[in-house]
């Protein structure tokens, strides 16, 4: 997918996501506290952009919805130190991370990979990027998720267990970050079934609103 904000236009072939990134989410899945980022990817077929349907998969069970914040890498870096990280963002927009919960449960449960459960095709809506650096903190972003004028989810990223700048510094020493590259840094508590229908929006004062239609 190509993605164009501000004077750039990038080529998107990577989602990285973080999971348990708040510990609230953490609790209400179950889960302990990670001790370092919890990583899985998405393919780029899995992006939806804002006003494009998102089309469930049929017969796998419930889907749920998960907010995250989205960050766009846009110079190349392997091995950053945290302090360069944010030199290399290009910009940021919110997202949702689609998930099998039913298929995820069960996945854990024989200890398999999430892939199945994570990276099915429309499993990331994504909305439009804008500019980084911008004029607020990147661990200062409210955001809230509804889903049929309802409030479900509500978080700030004050409240990660690893900051922006970490999980980029992280991933580089597992990764030749590429302009490009898509970060989900994890979404908070809150999280739930989404059916055909439905009508989701993400938003955010400092990043804006975005919305899908489920079918």
């Amino acid at each position: 997918m190509q993605l164009k904000f501000g004077m750039n236009q990038f080529d998107t072939s990577r989602v990285f996501c973080i999971g348990r990134n708040y510990a609230e989410h953490a609790k209400e899945m179950g889960a302990p506290k990670p001790s370092e980022p919890v990583v899985f990817m998405k393919p780029a077929t899995s992006l939806v952009r804002e006003g494009e349907p998102l089309v469930l998969p049929k017969d796998q069970g419930s889907v749920h919805h998960e907010m995250e914040l989205v960050v766009a890498i846009g110079r190349e870096g392997r091995d950053l130190l945290r302090e360069q990280a944010p030199d290399h963002v290009a910009g940021v927009t919110l997202g949702i991370d689609l998930t099998l919960r039913d298929l995820q449960a069960k996945l854990k449960q024989a200890g398999q990979p999430w892939e199945r459960a994570k990276s099915f095709e429309g499993s990331a809506p994504i909305g439009t990027f804008i500019p980084w650096p911008a004029k607020f903190d990147i661990q200062g972003v409210e955001m809230r998720c509804s889903v049929n004028g309802a409030l479900r989810q509500q978080g700030n990223t004050r409240d990660m267990l690893f900051p922006v700048a970490e999980i980029i510094a992280f991933l580089s020493r597992h990764w030749r970050l590429r302009s490009g590259d898509l970060i989900f840094t994890g979404t908070p508590a809150g999280v739930g079934p989404l059916v055909a229908g439905d009508r989701i929006t993400v938003e955010s004062l400092q990043i804006g609103d975005f919305s899908w239609n489920v079918v």
